[in-house]
C-alpha cells in the first residue's frame, strides 16, 4: 500500500513540475511585464480565472468573471455543513459512499461508475496527464474551456483546435475529422464555455457512440444543470449502455459549490482505474463539503430557484446589450459572450477601474467579453459601468 501511494504521489508531482516549473516561471514573467491593467489570457482558463481575480481592482462590486452561482450554496447545505463540523476530526468514507450511492442510483449508473474528487479540476487533470501521454493528440473545439488540452499541452501533448461552426458551436463533423492514429483523447464541452452554446443532443450522442470506437470522448457536463432537461442532455445513459465516454459533473455551478469543491466523473470501472493513478479521488473532499452535496443533491425547489433568478439576470443583461446596439451569443449557460468594440485587456480594465470584473477573449478576428451572470444589482452594476465605455 505505502509502495502504491509512493509512486502514484511521485507520477503526479514529478508531471506536474517536470510541465509547470518552465510554463508558471514564462507565464508569471510575462503577467508581471503589464502593469497596472488586466492581463491578456496566458494561462489555461482555471488559472486565468484565478488570474482575472487577482489581478482585478481592490474593490469588486460585482464579480462577473469566473461563472461563479452567487444564490448558492442551498440552506440545506449550509446547515449540512455546519452539522458536520463536530465530527470533522473523523474521515468522511461512509458519508462519500452515501453521496455516491445518491448520484449512482439518480443517474442509473453503479457506483463502480462514478470517481469523486474536489471539483472537476482534479479528474480534468488527471484525464490530461494519462490520455495525453507520449505526446498524444488532444482535440477541442476553439474556443472551449481549455484547462484539459492546455494541461496535457503542457506535459508534452499536442492540442487540436477546430473552430467552431458559423454559429459558434463546436463542429463535431471536423473534430472527427481530425482523429488520427495519434489521438489520445476528444473533448467536448457542453455547454460551451465561453461561448455559452449547446449541441443537439441525438446528434451529441450519435456523434459519441461513433467515435468512442475510436477514440475515448471526454464531455465535460459543468454547465448542464442551466438546460431545461439536464438528465435527457447529459451523455451518461452512454456509459451505462457500456461506451468508451467520461462524462464530467461539478457542484461548483448551479449548486454553488465553487468554494466547497465537489465534483465527479461517470465512466467504465475500467477507465475510473487509469484515472485513479493521477487522481487524490475520495480523499480529498472534506466532510462539511460531502454532508453539503449530500443535502443538496437534486434539491429541486433550491436548483429551480436559483435557475430562475439566473435567467431573470441573464434577460436583464440582453436588454442592456441590444440598447447599447450590441449582439451576443444566445447562451445555455450562466455567462454570455459578446463582441466588443476596444481592445479586449483595455475593455476589461475600464470595466475592473469600475468595479466590475469580466473575463475577455479573442478569436474570429474580434475582440469578446464574456461576463457571467449574478445577481440583479451585479448586473445594475454591470450595465451602469458598460453603458460609460460602450
Amino acid at each position: 500500500m505505502a509502495n502504491t501511494f509512493n509512486r502514484r504521489s511521485w507520477i503526479k508531482s514529478t508531471a506536474i513540475l517536470a510541465g509547470g516549473t518552465a510554463f508558471f516561471s514564462g507565464a508569471i514573467t510575462s503577467l508581471a511585464a503589464i502593469p497596472k491593467r488586466i492581463k491578456q489570457t496566458v494561462l489555461n482558463d482555471r488559472l486565468a480565472d484565478q488570474a482575472a481575480i487577482l489581478d482585478s481592482a481592490p474593490v469588486m462590486k460585482a464579480r462577473l468573471l469566473a461563472n461563479e452561482n452567487p444564490f448558492g450554496p442551498s440552506p440545506a447545505a449550509k446547515k449540512a455543513i455546519q452539522e458536520a463540523l463536530d465530527l470533522s476530526y473523523q474521515y468522511p468514507f461512509m458519508h462519500m459512499k452515501e453521496l455516491t450511492s445518491k448520484i449512482a442510483a439518480y443517474e442509473n449508473v453503479s457506483e463502480s461508475n462514478i470517481l469523486m474528487d474536489a471539483g472537476s479540476s482534479p479528474l480534468l487533470l488527471a484525464s490530461a496527464m494519462f490520455y495525453g501521454k507520449n505526446g498524444a493528440e488532444i482535440i477541442t473545439g476553439d474556443p472551449s474551456y481549455s484547462s484539459l488540452p492546455s494541461d496535457a499541452e503542457q506535459l508534452g501533448a499536442k492540442w487540436v483546435k477546430v473552430p467552431l461552426t458559423a454559429d459558434y458551436k463546436l463542429d463535431l463533423d471536423a473534430m472527427e475529422a481530425k482523429i488520427t492514429s495519434k489521438t489520445g483523447l476528444v473533448y467536448i464541452c457542453n455547454p460551451n464555455n465561453p461561448t455559452g452554446t449547446v449541441l443537439d443532443t441525438a446528434k451529441l450522442k450519435a456523434f459519441c457512440e461513433r467515435v468512442s470506437k475510436k477514440v475515448p470522448v471526454f464531455v465535460d457536463e459543468a454547465y448542464i444543470d442551466y438546460l431545461p432537461d439536464p438528465k435527457t442532455s447529459s451523455m451518461i445513459s452512454l456509459v451505462s449502455a457500456g461506451n468508451n465516454i467520461i462524462v464530467a459533473r461539478t457542484f461548483s455551478k448551479l449548486y454553488g459549490f465553487a468554494g466547497l469543491r465537489c465534483g465527479y466523473v461517470v465512466a467504465q470501472p475500467a477507465t475510473l482505474k487509469d484515472l485513479s493513478k493521477y487522481a487524490v479521488g475520495n480523499m480529498s473532499l472534506s466532510a462539511p463539503t460531502v454532508a453539503a452535496a449530500i443535502a443538496s443533491y437534486q434539491e429541486k425547489e433550491f436548483l429551480q430557484d436559483a435557475l430562475k433568478k439566473t435567467l431573470a439576470s441573464k434577460e436583464f443583461l440582453y436588454s442592456v446589450l441590444k440598447k447599447e446596439g450590441y449582439e451576443y451569443i444566445p447562451s445555455s449557460a450562466n455567462f454570455v459572450m459578446f463582441p466588443i468594440k476596444m481592445e479586449g485587456a483595455r475593455f476589461a480594465t475600464e470595466m475592473s477601474n469600475r468595479g466590475v470584473g469580466i473575463r475577455f477573449w479573442k478569436f474570429n478576428d474580434k475582440d469578446w467579453c464574456r461576463v457571467s451572470i449574478g445577481r440583479m444589482d451585479e448586473m445594475q452594476l454591470f450595465a451602469d459601468a458598460f453603458k460609460q465605455i460602450s
